[in-house]
């Protein structure tokens, strides 16, 4: 499916005034508050609306600033450091548009309608989370049947961040109708259709702001002019755009939690020399072991950020890795949240016990690192991945194991 508007072209954006030091420091005063309310991140969303900074991926002929993944992320990181629900609920719209805009350059237009509604301003959020499908995006849960003039759509899908702004939602359903062959529909909700309901349910442990609630669609109508991919279910069907999508999704959640784990290094190592104890004659920072922890920390962040902007430059820049970028990108996404997680759990021990009161940002800090690995890939499904394709088993492969 390729629908091409000829949208004009307006006068180039300016990076610099997408992401300004004065919209962090605002982000970064309403974070806390956000959490503690379990609120919606409305004000930093109109800004970063504002700015055109959802739109920052969107190419210069669409009126947008056409920044590759590795600038994105770059972004995403410093947005994260202040705001980490923000970042990576935004992510959810970045990832959409960035996927079709690299589809685009390489050729391929059959994803410009995702192109065509983010500059006629829409809000894009992802409909791929579903209880009990541990294979998102290859198989579903959910249900597609065939209408006249597009598809019904039946299931239930779960952490659908930005659920209070979305225009469109991005699912995915199986069509079952040929049990033998079985197919994958990918397609765009309408917040206006008939037959959804949003269930406010996001009452959680961290990135509590991204309100990411659960969606439940009855039999919802999708036109066929918002149907972009139907394919073969399981890795079988997929193609680059799975592949793009997993890389601007999951390098994308990469980049929120290397954002975090930097702000909490940040925050201990700033307090140690304030830190005293009666059995020294100096702060804290002279500690033996508190070096030794710092240490740990700064060797995480240095292989957390070599590996991010390695796998992020090799995709912009087009180095062919061909069947390995699908286990490049999870291991990438595995890595960098395993090793965020690490450093922000040493850096609440290393407040000696002050980090655990809703005072310190080091609480929320911890409690939004630890959803990292609940992201697609989870770390059972990206061993399964790694393991299977470095050792050449076909992932379709029956039995699944054993």
């Amino acid at each position: 499916m390729s629908t091409t508007t000829s949208t004009p072209t307006p006068a180039p954006v300016s990076t610099d005034a997408l992401l300004t030091d004065e919209m962090l420091a605002r982000f970064d005063d309403r974070a806390p508050q956000y959490d503690r309310d379990n609120q919606f991140f409305e004000e930093d969303f109109e800004e970063l609306r504002g700015s055109g900074y959802l739109n920052s991926p969107l190419p210069a002929a669409y009126g947008g600033p056409g920044l590759d993944l590795h600038a994105v992320n770059r972004m995403q990181r410093r947005l994260a450091y202040h705001a980490p629900s923000t970042a990576v609920a935004v992510n959810m719209h970045l990832y959409w548009v960035g996927l079709a805009a690299d589809l685009q350059r390489a050729g391929d237009h059959s994803y410009d309608w995702i192109l065509d509604r983010a500059a006629e301003g829409h809000v894009l959020a992802a409909g791929h989370g579903e209880a009990g499908n541990d294979l998102p995006l290859l198989l579903s849960s959910s249900s597609a049947a065939r209408v006249d003039g597009g598809w019904e759509i039946t299931g239930h899908k779960i952490f659908g961040s930005l659920s209070p702004v979305w225009s469109f939602l991005g699912v995915h359903a199986m069509d079952a109708s040929d049990p033998a062959n079985p197919q994958i529909v990918h397609a765009f909700v309408h917040r206006d259709s008939p037959r959804y309901r949003i269930e406010e349910t996001w009452d959680t442990l961290g990135m509590r702001a991204t309100q990411s609630h659960d969606t439940i669609l009855d039999r919802t109508f999708v036109p066929d002019a918002a149907t972009v991919k139907v394919c073969p279910a399981g890795f079988a069907g997929a193609d680059m755009y799975q592949v793009a999508l997993f890389a601007w999704a999951l390098l994308g959640f990469a980049g929120v939690y290397t954002g975090i784990a930097q702000r909490a290094f940040d925050e201990v190592t700033a307090s140690l020399p304030r830190r005293t104890s009666v059995a020294l004659t100096r702060s804290m920072a002279h500690h033996p072991e508190v070096q030794h922890h710092v240490a740990e920390m700064r060797i995480r962040l240095e292989a957390i950020n070599a590996h991010l902007d390695r796998l992020c430059a090799d995709w912009s820049t087009g180095v062919d890795h061909g069947m390995e970028w699908p286990l490049k990108i999870v291991a990438c996404k595995h890595d960098v949240v395993t090793r965020a997680w690490e450093v922000v759990d040493t850096a609440l021990e290393m407040t000696g016990g002050s980090g655990v009161f809703k005072r310190s940002r080091i609480e929320q800090l911890f409690r939004d690192a630890r959803m990292g690995r609940f992201h697609p890939g989870n770390t059972l499904l990206t061993h399964e991945l790694v393991g299977k394709m470095s050792l050449g088993i076909n992932p379709d492969e029956q039995p699944r194991w054993g």
